[in-house]
């Protein structure tokens, strides 16, 4: 029995699109003579996403999830069940390379030995469907997860409510102040604890709005030891997310920024360095790639010149001038 295709019809659903089905057309009697509708201008309709690209329809999800062992799929239903159809239609090819199903067997050991891991599991691929590949604008690398209770929720740097902003957030929240004195004011705490909603540090609305891709190196860690899961596969995995991500804005031109924040960050970037000197900015107008290097902004390097970076201003000039939409960097 020949496997169902994933349309793009799954692709704009899983995005919040809809599409309509139309109704059989009326087949008149013969003896009836046809009636003679007039032309009418086609409706243009906007599609739920930007750039959204019909290649994603060559990927046929359940004849791929039909190739799987029974293995790889109990170890992949993470993978199958949340990863964003773009990337996913992407990627699966990297999902059943050893050291990738070798990590997802790490993972299983540590649930069954009773540990906590952050993120929830299903908040690990949150980055794949708050910010789909077509709507990437701003890479922002990060190096793991946030390590205690109702912070970490798969985005680089943003925490879950009632949490308050890291000292690392905050640094950025300084940054945008300094570069958008005018308009960018910090989520104050205690107002919103005040107001019965505690936080100020969730920014969701720069992945969903903005087209800012939030990755951390590492998608996972253990509850309270930082670091506890790099060098078990996540690495090579991400270089592979920021691989497709070039190489996809590379083929269409559209090209986005990349925030790379201290030395583990700038490492991420080192097995592309020929693809963006080749396309790096260089004020010719036609270059598909800005890289940004800074210090990272935690407290202990902020001070060392991320403050007076002007990265976020940097960024929306870039995209201004490449006719992109700018990032609105607000947090509400």
């Amino acid at each position: 029995m020949t496997a169902k295709r994933s349309l793009i019809t799954d692709y704009f659903s899983q995005v919040g699109g809809t599409v309509k089905k139309c109704k059989p057309a009326h087949t008149s009697k013969v003896d009836e003579k046809p009636k003679v509708i007039p032309e009418t201008k086609p409706r243009e309709t906007k599609p739920p996403t930007k750039n959204p690209s019909l290649e994603f329809t060559s990927f046929n999800k359940q004849e791929w999830i039909n190739s799987l062992t029974s293995e790889q799929k109990e170890l992949l239903q993470l993978e199958i069940d949340t990863l964003h159809i773009s990337w996913l239609s992407m990627l699966y090819k990297e999902l059943t390379k050893p050291y990738f199903l070798n990590l997802k067997k790490f993972l299983q050991s540590q649930q069954k030995q009773g540990k906590t891991i952050f993120p929830k599991p299903q908040h690990i691929y949150s980055w794949s469907n708050l910010t789909p590949l077509p709507n990437v604008k701003c890479l922002i690398l990060g190096q793991d997860p946030y390590h205690n209770h109702n912070q970490a929720h798969g985005l680089a740097f943003s925490v879950l409510e009632p949490t308050r902003p890291p000292p690392s957030l905050i640094n950025i929240y300084k940054t945008l102040t300094i570069d958008y004195p005018d308009t960018f004011r910090v989520p104050d705490y205690q107002e919103l604890l005040k107001q019965g909603k505690p936080g100020g540090g969730n920014l969701t609305k720069w992945a969903t709005n903005g087209g800012v891709l939030m990755l951390n190196a590492v998608l996972t860690v253990e509850a309270h030891k930082a670091n506890s899961h790099a060098n078990q596969g996540w690495e090579q995995f991400t270089e592979q997310v920021i691989r497709v991500a070039l190489e996809y804005h590379q083929k269409h031109k559209s090209g986005f920024v990349i925030m790379a924040w201290g030395t583990p960050a700038q490492k991420r970037l080192k097995p592309f360095e020929k693809m963006l000197t080749k396309n790096s900015t260089s004020g010719n107008g036609n270059d598909q790639f800005l890289v940004l290097k800074t210090v990272h902004p935690s407290p202990l390097s902020a001070h060392r010149g991320f403050f007076n970076s002007q990265v976020f201003k940097k960024c929306n000039d870039w995209l201004e001038k490449h006719n992109r939409d700018v990032i609105d960097w607000s947090v509400y």
